[in-house]
């Protein structure tokens, strides 16, 4: 819903129609979302055909199993799609079902997928955007400079990411109890997590030469935000203010990314925006580099992103609708 209220006041949109494949008649979003209670718009039952002659485009905000059984006309039509589920962010098979845990896409719809990290992977001229997972988006953006610029030792990559509870989705859990995310701190998926492969596909872009990371996810007590704590060891001959500069350079024409220096942001400077705040700290001594990478799961790693990549798709202004304001306090 997130994905819809930005849209509602996107400048360049005109209308917006629901879908919901589970329905087989119309029924008031007010009642499907009580927080929509005031809201009219009718969720209608979900049909390709119908979809793609009202609208000129589709977001699909589905659990991980979905698109990759509904995907098919679109990619066949040609029809402009964005996707925030996992199911085309891979492109193997395998790779997908062994992550996932369920039947994948087929290889051909998964290669023509194009994975939308907007701030470097511009969704211009693109039918089908795999809209990257929230934990990815946080890391690849504390990751790239260091990998881009080739600073660091590959095999020493290790990332400590931590998340609030509304990244864990909206089926009850018992870890997501409020009993038990209170006042506590769970280590979940131990070098399971779903995001890896398209951390890994996209540091390979980079840098072919990326065998593997150590990445490790925490759920902590709070409703919104990632917190990804990044560590490698430098390559010989790299100092601090290399590193400086490669964070410099890399950002200083990014709308959405924020290069603090040695100053390490915490969650609350992004949460309701659809920014990702990078701080940098050099360790001379054991020759470590720290980079602190923060974002709102929900927007940034999710629906902001996603507007993010329309916004390019349609050559409208990137900042079109996104032009948010942190929640304080």
């Amino acid at each position: 819903m997130v994905l819809y209220q930005l849209l509602r006041q996107h400048p360049e949109v005109d209308d917006i129609n629901l879908y919901d494949h589970k329905l087989t008649e119309n029924e008031k979003l007010s009642k499907m979302v009580p927080a929509f209670y005031a809201d009219s718009t009718e969720v209608q039952p979900y049909t390709p055909d119908a979809i793609m002659a009202d609208n000129q485009m589709v977001f699909f905000a589905t659990s991980a199993g979905v698109t990759s059984q509904l995907s098919r006309p679109y990619i066949a039509a040609g029809f402009p799609v964005i996707d925030l589920s996992g199911d085309l962010r891979l492109n193997d098979e395998d790779e997908y079902q062994r992550w996932y845990h369920k039947p994948s896409a087929s290889r051909q719809a998964m290669t023509q997928a194009h994975y939308g990290l907007a701030d470097f992977e511009s969704a211009a001229g693109k039918k089908y955007v795999a809209n990257p997972g929230c934990y990815a988006t946080a890391t690849l953006l504390g990751l790239a400079p260091l990998i881009q610029h080739d600073l660091i030792d590959l095999d020493t990559i290790i990332v400590d990411a931590k998340s609030g509870t509304s990244g864990a989705g909206k089926n009850p859990a018992q870890s997501t109890h409020f009993t038990q995310a209170n006042d506590n701190l769970q280590i979940y998926k131990p070098n399971q997590h779903q995001h890896i492969p398209e951390i890994m596909l996209e540091l390979q872009s980079w840098n072919h030469n990326v065998k593997a990371i150590q990445f490790m996810t925490t759920l902590i007590p709070i409703t919104r935000g990632i917190m990804s704590t990044i560590y490698a060891k430098v390559k010989p001959g790299v100092d601090g203010d290399q590193i400086n500069q490669a964070y410099e350079e890399t950002y200083s024409d990014k709308s959405f990314v924020n290069y603090m220096g040695e100053h390490l942001p915490d969650i609350k400077q992004v949460v309701g925006t659809n920014n990702c705040n990078i701080g940098v700290v050099y360790n001379p001594v054991t020759n470590t580099v720290m980079a602190d990478s923060v974002i709102d799961n929900l927007l940034k790693g999710a629906a902001g992103q996603a507007v993010q990549n329309f916004n390019q798709m349609f050559n409208y202004k990137e900042t079109s609708g996104l032009e948010l304001q942190t929640f304080l306090p």
